[in-house]
Parts: structure tokens; C-alpha cells; sequence
């Protein structure tokens, strides 16, 4: 084993202890990446979208734990604690003012389950086809 030399101790005294994947952490609210089931955003959790894929998740998963975005008005996530109550899973709200967090919720197992999709699918086709564009009033007053 290499002793620590004098610079890693004061790196460690200024700056606190080595952190593994800080990144992650910041925008998975404290958890790896390797350990997400479901992230929902914080415009999903607003809308009450992906209640069914939640509690379909927690099934799969029942000794995983709910994150919940701390930044975010509390009512949004009534529905979802119920969910989380019904199965008797663990809801932690995370605040962290230094880092703010695109998602809202983040379902999140003990050790890694290495998951590939932990989005819900896209909504619907129409934000994925190009807008139409319109014609212009000069080529409406053409035919063209």
C-alpha cells in the first residue's frame, strides 16, 4: 500500500476527501449513475407523468429508494410519495444549492443495477416531426 505523501494531505485538508464521479453525483442527487432505475424530470414531476412506469419500477425493484429534488415545491410530489407509501419504499428530499439537478425524481437501488433506459419514452411523435412551415402571404397571394 503507498503512503500518502504531504501534498495529498493537504489536498485533502483544503479541499475535504477524494470524491468518485462528483459529476454524477451533482446531477444524479447524490447517487452513480450505475444506480439510477428511473429519472423523471423536473417538467415530468410537474405534470404527473410517469406514475405507472414509477410504480412499475418499484415492483421490479423493491428495495430501492426515491430521491426527491428538494429545489422543487413540495405538492409535485404528493402523488408520487403515495406511490412510494403504497410500496413501502424510502422518499428522501435532496437539496444541494450548489449543484441544481435537471431531474425531479431519481429511483435509485443500494448497489448498481447498471440500467441502460432510465428515461420514459418520448410522449408523443409530434416534438420529434419538424414544424411545418407556412407559407408565406406573398406566395398564398401568387398560388404558388
Amino acid at each position: 500500500m503507498a503512503k500518502k505523501d504531504v501534498d495529498n494531505y493537504l489536498q485533502e485538508g483544503i479541499y475535504g476527501p477524494l470524491e468518485l464521479h462528483p459529476d454524477q453525483k451533482r446531477k444524479y442527487m447524490g447517487t452513480y449513475r450505475e444506480r439510477v432505475i428511473l429519472a423523471l424530470t423536473q417538467g415530468q414531476v410537474r405534470g404527473e407523468k410517469g406514475l405507472e412506469e414509477l410504480e412499475q419500477s418499484i415492483q421490479s425493484f423493491p428495495q430501492s429508494s426515491m430521491l426527491m429534488n428538494g429545489n422543487m415545491n413540495f405538492r409535485f410530489f404528493k402523488s408520487y410519495r403515495e406511490v412510494a407509501n403504497k410500496h413501502s419504499i424510502d422518499y428522501t428530499s435532496v437539496t444541494n444549492r450548489e449543484a441544481e439537478s435537471e431531474y425531479g425524481i431519481v429511483l435509485a437501488a443500494k448497489t448498481a443495477v447498471d440500467k441502460e433506459d432510465i428515461f420514459l419514452p418520448e410522449e408523443s411523435e409530434q416534438k420529434s416531426e419538424e414544424p411545418k412551415q407556412k407559407k408565406s402571404w406573398w406566395k398564398k397571394l401568387l398560388g404558388i
